[in-house]
């Protein structure tokens, strides 16, 4: 397989954060980039931006100091199911091992649609997976159920076993291209491709079957009425807008305006021409509110029972 990878620079360290957009990401991504890049002033590892068309940041970012990679990723995943509005560039996350092969060790991938809050992102693209090629978080229905069956497996006839979200992946360089990840990826969803219910979610977890480690859930927080109250409380590192309420797209009183207001600051810096507005999140009173407290209160229990799991944030289950 030949992939013609253009760089805007060489690589400076043996790890790497790495995003995957098109220009309408591109704002998204590189203001996570800046939270980052202002949580760790002196990093030990590069942040990438990978794009299926060329993009161009602004001036004012180039203190971020960004790695800007390209390639076509269409003949690749050419028949791999998409969703409207996204295309087949949601699958480049699992060629990154490849293009990346002689560039890093560890590989942190993460989605546009985050909130970067907190976290030590050097110890963490350092912790042992052991053989595993990939740790990533449960995904959320599993967070208070974990022996909920996921919908995916069943599509596939496969046991119930733990599922990942595949917004934030910490990827093993050498054991994902030992191990032939991609080919088999590449293998499934030639034959799978209308079948993949969520798409690359879907057939990284399939392919990955029982065969990656477990994070913490505060390296991937997924926003939803039923944890972000708690959310609140443990203080995440990364917070995953995974529903359809976006910071720049956020429907009237579902998402905290602290949000939107930061990423707001930052478009109208760097990129004046993304203009959105930011509506106020759910009051006291509001049905969301209340129904929220609810089920906080119903699951509070089970949530601590989930959490209890990791020791502390670098905790890895393998």
């Amino acid at each position: 397989m030949e992939i013609n990878l253009a760089c805007s620079k060489p690589a400076q360290h043996r790890s790497a954060i790495a995003f995957c957009c098109d220009d309408a990401y591109l704002p998204y991504a590189a203001h996570a980039a800046g939270q980052i890049a202002q949580l760790h002033p002196d990093r030990d590892f590069d942040i990438c931006i990978v794009s299926a068309e060329p993009v161009t940041l602004p001036a004012s970012l180039d203190g971020l100091n960004l790695r800007l990679c390209s390639f076509d990723p269409d003949l690749i995943f050419l028949g791999f199911s998409t969703d409207r509005g996204r295309s087949s560039a949601m699958y480049m996350r699992l060629m990154l091992p490849k293009i990346f092969a002689d560039d890093y060790d560890h590989i942190l991938y993460l989605d546009a649609d985050i909130h970067v809050e907190s976290g030590d992102l050097s110890r963490l693209l350092t912790v042992d997976l052991g053989e595993k090629p990939v740790a990533a978080v449960r995904d959320n229905p599993q967070w208070r159920t974990p022996s909920r069956m996921p919908e995916d497996f069943k599509d596939f006839d496969l046991e119930n076993a733990a599922y990942f979200n595949s917004g934030v992946l910490l990827i093993d360089v050498a054991n994902w291209n030992a191990q032939g990840i991609l080919d088999a990826a590449l293998s499934f969803g030639e034959k799978n491709g209308a079948r993949l219910r969520r798409n690359d979610q879907t057939l990284l977890n399939c392919v990955l079957y029982r065969n990656w480690a477990e994070l913490s859930p505060m390296w991937n927080w997924q926003y939803t009425p039923a944890s972000r109250l708690h959310e609140a409380m443990v203080s995440a590192h990364i917070v995953h807008f995974i529903g359809p309420s976006k910071p720049w797209k956020a429907r009237p009183e579902t998402l905290p305006p602290r949000f939107g207001r930061g990423l707001r600051h930052f478009c109208a810096a760097h990129f004046p021409e993304r203009r959105f507005d930011i509506p106020d999140g759910p009051g006291p009173g509001s049905k969301l509110m209340t129904k929220m407290l609810v089920r906080h209160l119903i699951n509070r229990n089970k949530m601590a029972r989930y959490l209890a799991r990791f020791p502390d944030d670098y905790t890895v289950i393998t």
